[in-house]
């Protein structure tokens, strides 16, 4: 396996080949003309091939060394590069967070926390990951996002910071037999065609528990990836929904929509932030998790607004 080149030869080398000249690169680069000369012979001891050629006090490169400087300008502007990237880093305020959320999340929970973390990290670069929660913690697990904001998760590398527990309603059009009636007949349950999110999803695997429990089998099911085609579809009447009212919260209020109990036993789900088991967090990440938790007060103690 061949050895890195040294990076204070590569500079002096490319040095060499932009002022053809031993004293002008040395006074460049505050080194002994000396110092330079011993350098490129060790350069070319080490590659094993001959760079430099002189024409009279001139210095000219070899083929060898033409194509030693396509690369060497290459490796210089990284390092450049690099050190002007970590130079910003080391600032205060700058950096970077990479998120991820469930799209529900993404939509009602996420804006209004960015738009605080901002105000106290304005340098921040910020990136959000939409998926959900199998998927984020795939994410976390291969290190490609630092935060998820998500349902619980029972993977034992991962460390689950909770914020809130909803619970899981029907939810029905205002004109609705139930919305009237304020009310859920359960002998009707099965028979309703119903609308839900995703089946690979933790949520429904969830409902399917419920309800197996309850010794139901739920009719015809709409599957569904997207949370506001499934509250437009139920405002139509094509069907009922099982979600969290925080997630219909604009259509409840309006009307257009009515959120009942599932039954006496309720259906609850647990959101948190995900992040590494042990894993130092830093300031960034500690605001953005403060800032979750002051978004999440008005979810943990969301008030009933079911018609009655």
């Amino acid at each position: 396996m061949s050895t890195p080149l040294d990076s204070r030869q590569v500079r002096a080398f490319c040095a060499l080949a932009r002022t053809g000249s031993f004293t002008q690169a040395a006074r460049e680069l505050h080194l002994t003309q000396s110092g330079i000369s011993h350098s490129m012979k060790a350069l070319e001891r080490d590659i094993g091939c001959r760079l430099l050629d002189k024409l009279g006090k001139k210095v000219v490169l070899t083929q060898a060394g033409e194509q030693l400087l396509h690369h060497s300008k290459k490796i210089l502007q990284e390092m450049k590069t690099a050190r002007e990237t970590l130079g910003h880093l080391g600032k205060w305020g700058r950096g970077r967070l990479r998120l991820g959320a469930s799209t529900t999340a993404c939509q009602h929970i996420i804006p209004p926390v960015l738009r605080e973390f901002k105000e106290s990290f304005p340098e921040h670069a910020i990136t959000i990951e939409p998926g959900d929660t199998p998927e984020l913690v795939d994410s976390l697990l291969h290190q490609r996002i630092d935060l998820a904001l998500s349902l619980a998760s029972s993977e034992p590398q991962l460390e689950f910071h909770p914020l809130f527990t909803d619970e899981l309603h029907f939810i029905v059009a205002a004109l609705h037999p139930w919305a009237k009636a304020g009310r859920v007949e359960r002998s009707e349950i099965p028979r309703q065609n119903y609308i839900l999110y995703n089946k690979h999803s933790i949520t429904f695997r969830l409902i399917e528990d419920y309800f197996r429990r309850e010794q139901m089998v739920l009719n015809t099911v709409i599957e569904l990836g997207s949370m506001e085609a499934t509250k437009e579809l139920v405002k139509l009447g094509i069907g009922v929904s099982i979600l969290a009212p925080w997630i219909a919260r604009k259509e409840i209020e309006d009307g257009s929509l009515v959120a009942l109990p599932l039954g006496r036993r309720k259906l609850q789900r647990r959101w948190g932030i995900l992040h590494w088991r042990g894993k130092r967090l830093n300031l960034a990440e500690e605001t953005f998790i403060g800032l979750c938790e002051s978004a999440s007060i008005p979810l943990r103690s969301e008030p009933d607004k079911s018609r009655h």
